[in-house]
């Protein structure tokens, strides 16, 4: 049966992808630090630890609970294009039609992460009356990548990827000198699962930010560095991208679903996608329903059909075009996307945009009600497959997104933000959280915050259980012309015969797939007040509590 490690507390929870960055966040919370001090420290261990998912050359968004306040505030720590990206640079360069997905090209916005950890930990001395000071924040990420930690089964799975004669489409990473230098075996094998692994260049980085700020990062050696090693090589970005970066602050989106007011990110990232789909399926009786009727699985994908068309056709950077966010979130409109959903066909001839995306979510909750929902980054796994030697930063390359096409919201322009996939999410009820969720994903994370949200709050599931449970993915992969709709192994043969009949393009993957995203949740008793966390099978994660 699933749930059965469902973790419980009175105090404090911690939950994130990876065992010893929740194992962090913990201990600050134990030492007497707030979920935003807690979040730093996961963050910071976490940049380390798993790699190939995220690290400090990428973004992060935040959504904050102020629980004095009963707040929630939005922190968008995501880097624009840099000042020499047009669609006339690429054409140039022998890139007409779309920007590289790896090398120097393809690492062409500012990474926003550090910034993000220097704006919220502002907000946490401000508001939050947070004591710790950051470089004790910073000590676990500094420790490991000097002296190294055991390295991760996804890590290991996701060299093997990238490198050699069977990697992926966008693999052969080893062709990067400073990838091969940083996450290669001498011999240029992959280090094997439970491998000691250092990184002495990135715990002097770590140690730099720590004594530093942001400052050292963006307008100190860190940023010469990286700045330095692009020139050479071609590269976009220059010492007055970085110089003049600064993450913001913005108001969240939100939308009313049954009894509870769910908050996201606002555009550029799809966090109006994961609202949609909500607003969409709060027309359909789905506590009704149950997650063991394929009426479930078909409503909340042609939902996500019909989020995705609106998601492609709109969202975009809001300071270089319109997002009508409102529109898109009335009850008047979702009404009638949820009126086109036919119970027995699905919609047929639907291609969403291609997707990908190795992120890491992670969320505390600490004892005087504060909550962090926070998402970081380096789009790709290992991003651009651009390591900067003497820095030990991955670059990312979620620039890589970006359009060359004239129509598209999507244009890329110098200081333009990119849209994100990324979306961290939070579930209020009378103007308290009683679900802290995410998961990493790519085009999967609207639908797995669907399955996660509607699981527990509508369906009642214990949220280890929730997560567990078998999950679905439509969507469309690099390569593929057509979005198809993938799903576990796990799931009932009847569900999937059901989908099937129905119109549906059904493709049964592994049991346990990790495609369906690394989702982690804590759900607070409205009642009790007790925390109940819980982290994904499918990743390296581990919910924790005290």
């Amino acid at each position: 049966m699933y749930g059965s490690r469902t973790v419980m507390a009175p105090r404090g929870m911690v939950t994130s992808p990876h065992y010893l960055a929740t194992s962090a966040g913990l201990q600050v919370l134990e030492n007497g630090g707030n979920a935003i001090e807690a979040a730093i420290a996961v963050a910071s261990v976490i940049a380390v630890v798993y790699p190939h998912m995220n690290g400090i050359g990428g973004d992060n968004f935040w959504l904050i609970y102020d629980a004095k306040r009963r707040q929630v505030k939005s922190l968008q720590a995501c880097g624009p294009a840099g000042s020499l990206c047009t669609p006339q640079l690429y054409a140039d360069r022998g890139h007409p039609n779309a920007i590289p997905f790896r090398g120097v090209l393809a690492a062409n916005t500012v990474p926003g992460a550090v910034d993000g950890w220097s704006e919220a930990y502002r907000f946490s001395r401000d508001k939050l009356g947070g004591s710790i000071e950051f470089p004790v924040l910073l000590q676990q990420a500094i420790f490991y990548a000097e002296f190294g930690y055991p390295v991760s089964y996804g890590q290991h799975v996701w060299t093997l990827h990238n490198v050699g004669p069977d990697s992926g489409a966008l693999g052969h990473l080893e062709d990067f000198d400073g990838f091969a230098r940083t996450f290669l075996k001498g011999s240029g094998q992959a280090y094997l699962s439970g491998e000691r692994f250092k990184i002495p260049a990135l715990a002097q980085s770590l140690r730099s930010i720590a004594e530093g700020g942001s400052e050292a990062f963006y307008r100190g050696p860190i940023a010469e560095q990286i700045c330095a090693y692009l020139s050479e090589r071609g590269g976009l970005l220059t010492l007055s991208d970085f110089a003049s970066y600064h993450s913001r602050w913005d108001d969240p989106i939100s939308t009313q679903y049954r009894h509870w007011k769910v908050y996201n990110s606002p555009p550029p990232t799809q966090g109006l996608t994961s609202l949609q789909i909500l607003r969409i399926i709060e027309n359909f009786p789905i506590a009704d329903w149950g997650d063991d009727s394929s009426l479930y699985y078909h409503v909340i994908i042609e939902a996500t059909k019909e989020a995705f068309r609106d998601r492609d056709m709109w969202i975009g950077d809001p300071n270089f075009n319109d997002v009508p966010v409102e529109r898109l979130l009335s009850k008047k409109y979702t009404k009638k996307l949820a009126a086109s959903i036919d119970l027995s066909v699905a919609k047929s001839n639907v291609v969403t945009e291609p997707g990908g995306g190795d992120t890491v979510w992670m969320g505390i909750v600490d004892k005087d009600g504060n909550a962090v929902s926070l998402i970081q980054s380096i789009y790709f796994d290992f991003g651009s497959g651009v390591v900067v030697d003497g820095t030990g930063i991955t670059l990312q390359n979620r620039g890589a997104s970006f359009s060359l096409n004239n129509d598209s919201v999507n244009l890329i322009v110098p200081g333009k933000r990119p849209f994100h996939t990324l979306n961290p999410a939070m579930a209020l009820r009378n103007g308290a959280p009683e679900l802290v969720y995410g998961t990493m994903g790519g085009e999967g994370q609207p639908q797995t915050q669907a399955a996660i949200l509607t699981r527990i709050l509508d369906l009642g599931m214990n949220v280890q259980a929730a997560i567990d449970a078998p999950r679905w993915l439509f969507g469309r992969t690099w390569g593929d012309e057509t979005s198809t709709l993938s799903v576990e192994g796990r799931l009932s043969n009847d569900i999937v015969e059901s989908l099937f009949a129905k119109g549906h393009d059904v493709h049964v993957v592994g049991d346990w797939d990790e495609r369906m995203g690394h989702a982690q949740a804590i759900w607070i008793d409205p009642n009790s007040g007790m925390m109940h966390g819980g982290a994904d099978t499918r990743g390296d994660g581990l919910a924790v509590g005290y």
